[in-house]
């Protein structure tokens, strides 16, 4: 089969690998479509611990069930699977107790376990059994369904930040994950959302997904403007999702007395240290926490919030490309022309 094989830092090569031999247990999926996070390009040019050269990265992923092995009741031939990223070992207190993107192990797609940039992925037998791996609704086509991945992200980032009704939102970072959250925050119970970015062409392109107010980072007035917009509080959760550590430090600046930040965007390596008034934290009593990943349920429920249109899919799609492309995928992806690139092996 082919794959675009990550072969080390920025050494990204299509070419041909051994087929996969399905065992008992296991699940052997023909790729149809797998986007690009933003994860998979820190990865190439950074690398990261839990990913090993040579591997097949990509883990936002939809296809077709080809071969089940001996024991898999689940699945069969012909069914239309959507697959997430993060694979709870199943077996440690976090995994046990509902919590396995804290696992120590943190199994994942496209990082210890082969990706989706691929013809085919093999899914093993403890992603089967405990992974992200659920049905298709038919309403969906494969490359709506590969983005329930990143949804489930943002899912589990408000839900960890206790979004609730009336609540004000804050989004900085308005890349496909940020509009999402729009939608998410929306049906959530947030009745202010404002989105800040720091370019403008993006920050247009997100005003399809219906927030209130939107306002470049750059603005010398911003806080003043978000207060204004607040009627002198303050925001209720900002979600920081984007990778800035500038973005970091301003979120406390903008959160409301009893507040929630969420430095949901990881930094790259080599990022610089953030610097913070402990006195905002002290004196405002917000709360400060991170979260990263998802679960198995919060990548069902994104099935199931795409079905019933809460969330539009189709509209992050921007770009699409053939596996032998993938090159140009990722230079369309890294330069924020448009939102979600989908590679279709």
């Amino acid at each position: 089969m082919r794959a675009a094989l990550l072969r080390g830092i920025d050494q990204l090569v299509v070419e041909e690998v051994p087929d996969y031999q399905v065992a008992e247990g296991e699940v052997l999926v023909r790729v149809r479509s797998c986007a690009i996070c933003g994860s998979d390009i820190r990865i190439m040019h950074y690398g990261n611990p839990r990913v090993h050269f040579p591997q097949i990265v990509g883990h936002e992923i939809a296809g077709e069930v080809v071969e089940v092995g001996e024991g898999v009741k689940k699945f069969k031939p012909g069914d239309r699977v959507a697959i997430g990223a993060d694979v709870p070992c199943g077996e440690c207190y976090w995994c046990q107790n509902g919590m396995g993107t804290n696992c120590a192990i943190n199994y994942a797609i496209g990082y210890q376990f082969p990706g989706g940039f691929a013809e085919y992925i093999l899914l093993n037998k403890l992603t089967v059994i405990q992974g992200a791996v659920h049905h298709i609704p038919d309403s969906l086509s494969f490359d709506e369904a590969a983005l329930a991945e990143p949804l489930a992200c943002a899912i589990n980032g408000l839900e960890m930040s206790s979004l609730g009704v009336g609540d004000t939102l804050g989004i900085i970072g308005a890349g496909p994950i940020g509009c999402m959250m729009i939608e998410m925050g929306r049906y959530m119970g947030a009745t202010n959302i404002i989105v800040i970015q720091r370019s403008l062409s993006r920050l247009e392109t997100a005003k399809q997904f219906g927030a209130d107010h939107y306002f470049l980072s750059g603005d010398e007035h911003l806080i003043d403007k978000v207060m204004e917009v607040t009627h002198g509080e303050g925001i209720d959760v900002v979600m920081v999702a984007c990778a800035s550590p500038d973005a970091q430090e301003l979120a406390l600046e903008l959160v409301r007395h009893r507040g929630r930040v969420n430095f949901f965007g990881g930094l790259p390596k080599g990022s610089r240290k953030i610097s913070i008034d402990s006195n905002l934290i002290h004196y405002k009593e917000c709360m400060l926490l991170g979260s990263h990943g998802s679960l198995p349920r919060h990548h069902h429920k994104a099935l199931q919030v795409m079905e019933k249109g809460m969330v539009k899919a189709s509209q992050y799609i921007t770009h699409r490309f053939p596996l032998s492309e993938i090159h140009k995928a990722f230079e369309v992806a890294e330069s924020h022309q448009g939102l979600k690139v989908v590679v279709n092996p």
